[in-house]
């Protein structure tokens, strides 16, 4: 048998071994720093894996969570949304006004998230149809929300304490523990956790996630292939701003009041939440559960710096850009000695767009 016969044999019959894409390597480093943070974190301060410390973790964080869904679409198109954390504010402060206008709270709480839905769709308009970079667009949109909710009110608004809207923030005992040891969540918590479902459902198993991916590695591409180049890039916009809005309703109801400044560089914390879930700046990778990693390791070291008492509060937006920078450093380092990774996710992504056209047609 010769040699070349041998080889052919050997890759008709060797099975295909299990192999990790380099796309993930971020989302997984973020995945190991959340476990040390919570290791670390259990054995210097203890009482970290604790029902209550998960409980108080999804409560307080159930808002950045929809808010970081909502930006992972942004960036893995190219894209940025620096409007979400004024459009919540707007929104918030809307919703809270016509509670106290008599409007049912079904109709307050709808005109919440469609708030954040006709911003996302302004914001998705100005790009798509009228080429205006996706940091300008956004950034008048914020502007606009901001001074719309300072127009409605500069003082705080508080929903109506008798308000069944704030029964979306009460806690559901899941596991009564010893001294309050609780496990708990709200219906805030199912309402993230569906937001995360259904982000994931679109972005892996929907043409329309595909697109996502491919606008993100190149719009050209996507377009040549045929794929709603336009449409998609409104869709995502308006896919932001509605997580924007329903953030609002979610956060309102957690504090019972809203305010104009509420927000206020929560944009930025959502941005750091997708890039420390390894989705690249430059878009065509990355993973909504990852953006999801990020917020809880954004969560647990201010949970830290809480608990040890001695760090100052400003220390906690100092270790975020310190943590920020190091993933940053991580996707370029697996960009100069792999290729572009968004290139080559969005390429797969085409790729099977073309698959699957044969049987569409």
């Amino acid at each position: 048998m010769s040699s070349d016969t041998k080889v052919a044999k050997q890759k008709t019959t060797s099975k295909p071994g299990f192999r990790v894409s380099r796309t993930t390597y971020p989302t997984i480093a973020a995945v190991v720093l959340l476990v040390i943070l919570l290791v670390g974190g259990q054995l210097i301060y203890g009482k970290i894996f604790a029902w209550n410390t998960f409980s108080s973790l999804l409560h307080n964080n159930a808002y950045l969570v929809i808010l970081a869904v909502g930006m992972t679409f942004a960036i893995l198109t190219g894209g940025i949304d620096l409007s979400v954390g004024a459009v919540l504010a707007f929104a918030s402060v809307s919703g809270v006004l016509l509670l106290q206008a008599g409007v049912p709270w079904p109709l307050a709480a709808v005109s919440i998230v469609l708030i954040g839905t006709l911003f996302g769709l302004l914001s998705g308009m100005l790009i798509t149809y009228f080429n205006v970079q996706p940091f300008i667009a956004t950034l008048s949109s914020m502007f606009l929300a901001r001074g719309l909710a300072s127009i409605l009110s500069t003082e705080p608004v508080r929903v109506p304490k008798e308000s069944p809207m704030l029964d979306l923030a009460s806690k559901i005992m899941l596991i009564d523990g010893p001294k309050k040891n609780d496990l708990t969540i709200s219906i805030n918590i199912l309402i993230a956790l569906a937001v995360v479902i259904i982000a994931f459902f679109l972005l892996h198993n929907t043409r329309f996630g595909r697109t996502v991916y491919g606008l993100g590695g190149s719009e050209q591409s996507t377009e040549l292939m045929g794929l709603p180049a336009n449409k998609t890039k409104i869709l995502v916009y308006l896919v932001s701003g509605t997580c924007a809005g329903l953030a609002g309703l979610v956060y309102t109801t957690t504090v019972g009041n809203a305010q104009n400044i509420t927000g206020v560089g929560w944009e930025l914390d959502a941005i750091a939440a997708v890039i420390i879930g390894g989705t690249l700046l430059t878009g065509g990778a990355g993973y909504v559960l990852g953006s999801v990693a990020g917020v809880f390791v954004l969560g647990v070291l201010k949970l830290l710096i809480t608990r040890d008492g001695n760090v100052p509060a400003a220390a906690t937006t100092i270790i975020t850009g310190a943590i920020l920078l190091v993933f940053v450093l991580l996707q370029r380092a697996i960009s100069l000695t792999g290729g572009e990774r968004g290139s080559e996710a969005a390429a797969s992504e085409i790729e099977k767009e073309q698959e699957k056209a044969p049987a569409l047609s």
